[in-house]
Parts: C-alpha cells; sequence; structure tokens
C-alpha cells in the first residue's frame, strides 16, 4: 500500500465519523480499515485516534495530520486530473454543510440537474442551522449566510443577501404599522435564537441596533417564519426565505426603508488549500451560476422564483 492510499484511508475515517463508515466507502471491512490505520500510525510513530467499536475522536496529533493531508489529498486529485485531462469530471462523494431552510428551499431542488451532469459523484448533504467546525467534521464546503470574519478558511461571495422587517396584514391590523424606528419599541418583535442583535441601516446610511424582544424562542428558522405569516409579530427576514410570502401578500414590509447590513452575503467556505478539488469547484461554480448575479428570489418574474414559490 502506498503513503498516499493509506492517506485515503484516514481521511475516510475520520469524514465518516468510524471505521464500518469508512470501510462500505472503501469497499474495504472494518479488520482491514483498522490494520491499515494501525500501519500508519506504527511508521509515524503516534497515535493519530481514539477508537472503540462504535466511535473515533481524533487526537491533538491526529487533529493536525488530518488538517494538513487534506491539502496533500486535494492537490493529488489536482494532479491526475490534470494529467488524465479530466478536470471538468467530478467523482466520489461531496459533503456539503448548509442552513436548513436555506438548504431544503435553495439548494434541495437543483441537485438532480447537478448529479445528472456529474453521473460519478455522490452528496451529503447535512441541514443544520449551527456553523460547523468543517476541518474537524470532514466537510467539503460549507454554505453559510453572514458577514464573514476574517478565519483561515477560504470563502466564495455566492451573492448578496436582502434582510427586511416584515409583518403579516393581520398583525398590522391588529397593532398598527410603525412608522419610525423608535416606533419598534411599541411592538412586537421576534428574536432569532441566538439572540442577535437587528443591525439596521437607514436611507441616509445610518447604523442603528435593535435587540428584538419577543414571546417566542425557537431555534429553527422555519418555525419562525411560519410564526410571523400567522400574526405573532415582526422579524427580521431574508428575502430568499419570505419572497413568496411578500408577492403573495402573505406578509409586507415594514419600515422598507430600514434593512439589515449590505455586507451580509451567501458565501461558499471551504478548507484553505492550494489546490481546490474538482468536486467542490464545480458545485461552487454551479451554485454562482444558479444565484448571481440577481438572485432569482428577488426577481418575481424569474421561472426559479415561481417554481420556488409553488
Amino acid at each position: 500500500m502506498t503513503p498516499t492510499e493509506e492517506l485515503e484511508i484516514f481521511s475516510h475515517v475520520v469524514s465518516a465519523g468510524s471505521l464500518s463508515a469508512a470501510g462500505r466507502e472503501l469497499g474495504l471491512s472494518p479488520a482491514v480499515v483498522s490494520k491499515r490505520l494501525r500501519k500508519l500510525e506504527d511508521r509515524l510513530g503516534t497515535r493519530l485516534l481514539q477508537r472503540t467499536t462504535r466511535q473515533i475522536a481524533l487526537t491533538e496529533a491526529g487533529q493536525g495530520f488530518y488538517e494538513r493531508i487534506v491539502a496533500v489529498l486535494a492537490a493529488v486529485e489536482e494532479a491526475e486530473a490534470f494529467v488524465s485531462r479530466r478536470s471538468a469530471q467530478a467523482k466520489g462523494t461531496l459533503k456539503i454543510s448548509a442552513p436548513t431552510s436555506f438548504g431544503r428551499m435553495h439548494i434541495a431542488p437543483h441537485l438532480t440537474s447537478f448529479m445528472e451532469a456529474h453521473t460519478d459523484l455522490s452528496i451529503n448533504l447535512v441541514l443544520s442551522d449551527e456553523f460547523v467546525d468543517i476541518v474537524a467534521e470532514g466537510f467539503d464546503l460549507a454554505i453559510r449566510i453572514a458577514e464573514l470574519p476574517d478565519s483561515s478558511l477560504v470563502a466564495r461571495r455566492l451573492a448578496d443577501v436582502k434582510r427586511v422587517l416584515v409583518a403579516s396584514p393581520a398583525y398590522i391590523s391588529k397593532h398598527g404599522q410603525p412608522q419610525t424606528f423608535d416606533d419598534l419599541d411599541e411592538h412586537i418583535c421576534l428574536p432569532p435564537h441566538n439572540g442577535e442583535v437587528w443591525r439596521l441601516e437607514g436611507p441616509d446610511g445610518e447604523i442603528r441596533a435593535f435587540r428584538p424582544d419577543g414571546p417566542l424562542s425557537t431555534n429553527s428558522s422555519e418555525v419562525l417564519r411560519e410564526a410571523v405569516v400567522a400574526g405573532m409579530g415582526i422579524a427580521l427576514r431574508s428575502t430568499w426565505d419570505v419572497g413568496p410570502e411578500l408577492a403573495k401578500g402573505d406578509l409586507v414590509h415594514v419600515l422598507p426603508e430600514w434593512g439589515a447590513s449590505k455586507h451580509i452575503g451567501l458565501h461558499a467556505v471551504y478548507p484553505s488549500r492550494r489546490f481546490l478539488p474538482i468536486k467542490v469547484r464545480l458545485f461552487i461554480d454551479y451554485l454562482a451560476d444558479l444565484y448571481g448575479p440577481e438572485p432569482y428570489w428577488d426577481n418575481p418574474g424569474d421561472a426559479l422564483y415561481t417554481a420556488a414559490a409553488e
């Protein structure tokens, strides 16, 4: 067995989370996977994994080793593709992390066409509203909606994200329409589960902060959207999330001259490396073409907007 094959087995074990799962991906028995891992550890002179029959955990040395071999394996894949002139083909499994609602609404419906174009590729889409450690958990990339701080990761902005204040007509009929920013203090404003302060930009560029304090607390973005549609209060929502409801009149803009920071965007985030795996590059390019430069969720005349609204 070559050193590269040993690295590939180790990488699969980390990303799959167990010896048996890695064995299924590689077509090897758990016993063979375990034997080859021991051989790698013996060669390196250090333990990389703490493992039981049910789970594994990286040691400190294993964590550092894994972070470095990801780049090595990516470089090997890129080099092989270049030599064999197969740079447009994607193979293997692409593991993606994405926010729950966005993934369901704007990634899942578009996977079929991408996978039909790349028949040797499998996709593992994991939906969560928490930021995952994509290196430690073996993700190839993550889709994130945020104003991203500096980090050791690489991010490509896929689209702008517009966040606006919305409420249902029933709520406005009962509580009235706020006319100024300060009027928000007199209204029911539903907070996100992370306790985020609303940072809103006015028509003259003024930035003001407001801490919503409503009666509902939930870790589900979808529950919060449904609560707003049901008339519970005012919320700050992305147009990709509530575009259809706004178009149908189920929701209306509140204080339309105020909106969230324009620095918030939709990003594809992946580990910093010199050579980007083909499967990752192709998928990021696919999403960038699909969403940009004007996302279909901000264009009611777009056929994709109509399909998402149905």
